[in-house]
């Protein structure tokens, strides 16, 4: 048996589907239990638990081969991560009262990291799991290609995109969410002792002027992109309703200024096999059907 925390959602769902496709049980981890209908319908066991709830976890991941850990993202963090710092503790807790025989827990780029930003929240998470008993790989993926998302309407209706990554020809490490479930899927499958890292992103780096050219080529319209000055940040996320954009900001400045990268560099990355083009264009074909 398998436990999947955050099957409801893009990456979780795609390590589940993986798992049943090799003919791996599956257990689904939820909040609401009528969230995971679809999956019991499949014939997955699913069971109700909250990323903070101990008790709950530990129920969950007992007698499991295998546990794939998603935290809920958190944008808009407290100062000094009180949040992130809860949830390694209900997790770690969990984890070695249920010992299960390996853990894959859904890390990030730039974990890392020794300069303070939104990612910090899963470098204080890898370090209270990297002290557990049980075998742990942290997959830390790039940037997620799912993030053009919200360009798809500006690019279709106005011809312009608004880039927080900067510079606009400076390439970024990104991957498709299809890539990150099928090697988490992988990775839960293997047999391994200890702590290890794996460190994924796509076929090739993506600059923000090719996601505009992608989306011109695929809408038939000019599309270019538009570097979002780093001086109005800060009051364009309060106006979002962002309480401390401070972590945001530090991890854009990470990714614009280079500090936030693998561990090992772009040559000691896992490549995935999913293009850019292919995650845009069914962005595009989702829209049209709505």
């Amino acid at each position: 048996m398998f436990a999947v925390t955050g099957i409801t959602g893009n990456v979780g769902g795609e390590v589940a589907r993986n798992l049943l496709a090799a003919n791996r049980p599956v257990r689904a981890i939820v909040r609401d239990i009528r969230k995971a209908q679809s999956w019991a319908a499949r014939g997955c066991d699913a069971v109700t638990a909250d990323i903070n709830d101990t008790r709950a976890l530990t129920s969950a991941f007992k007698g499991t081969e295998g546990v794939f850990v998603l935290v809920p993202p958190n944008f808009d963090p407290l100062p000094n991560f009180p949040e992130a710092r809860a949830i390694a503790s209900a997790l770690g807790s969990a984890l070695e009262a249920a010992r299960p025989d390996r853990v894959v827990y859904l890390s990030t780029i730039g974990a890392q990291a020794t300069q303070s930003n939104l990612l910090t929240q899963h470098t204080i998470i890898e370090q209270k799991l990297g002290d557990l008993s049980v075998p742990i790989t942290f997959l830390r993926p790039a940037w997620f290609m799912e993030n053009s998302s919200w360009d798809v309407g500006p690019a279709r209706k106005d011809g312009v995109i608004r880039s927080f990554l900067q510079p606009l020809d400076k390439p970024v490490p990104m991957v498709a969410t299809a890539d990150i479930g099928r090697v988490a899927a992988e990775l839960l499958q293997e047999k391994w002792t200890g702590r290890r890292v794996v460190e994924l992103e796509g076929p090739h780096r993506v600059t923000p002027n090719e996601i505009a050219a992608t989306f011109a080529d695929l809408f038939g319209r000019s599309v270019r992109m538009e570097a979002v000055p780093r001086g109005t940040w800060e009051s364009l996320f309060k106006t979002q309703g962002t309480k401390n954009p401070t972590p945001r900001i530090q991890m854009l400045d990470g990714f614009n200024e280079g500090w936030i990268e693998f561990e090992n560099g772009e040559s000691g990355s896992r490549k995935g096999k999913v293009e850019l083009r292919t995650v845009l264009q069914e962005f595009i074909e989702r829209e049209r059907e709505s």
